[in-house]
């Protein structure tokens, strides 16, 4: 089993910067893809980020590309989401993710199905 606890959300002004924590216990952790996925208000849950356990291998949403950065270190079983440049429109609840599914070279990394693990996620409000 895996636990994940987001932490770092929070209200910030459009152009600001937040990071975000998502802090794991597992003893197959270092193991898994990690990703990060928002829901806003009404709105389906979409992916933003995903990293592969060496963290040779990152993918974002195209809404979040050269804005935000993932980032894992494995020995502090901890995965980051560095957040510039926020807009209104990013604003919404973020979620850590845990995937003991996905291989190095899927193409299935923003599919929430694919994650096993799941955090509470973090309340992110970007005001203009």
């Amino acid at each position: 089993q895996v636990q994940l606890v987001e932490s770092g959300g929070g209200l910030v002004q459009a152009g600001g910067s937040l990071r975000l924590s998502c802090a794991a216990s597992g003893r197959t952790f270092t193991t898994y893809a990690m990703a990060w996925f928002r829901q806003a208000s009404g709105k389906e849950r979409a992916f933003v980020a995903v990293i592969d356990w060496s963290g040779g291998r990152i993918y974002y949403a195209d809404s979040v590309k050269g804005r935000f950065t993932i980032s894992r270190d494995n020995a502090k079983n901890t995965v980051y989401l560095q957040m510039n440049s926020l807009k209104p429109e990013d604003t919404a609840v973020y979620s850590c993710a845990a995937s003991s599914k996905l291989g190095y070279y899927s193409d299935s990394y923003s599919y929430s199905d694919e994650y096993d693990y799941w955090g509470q996620g973090t309340q992110v409000t970007v005001a203009s």
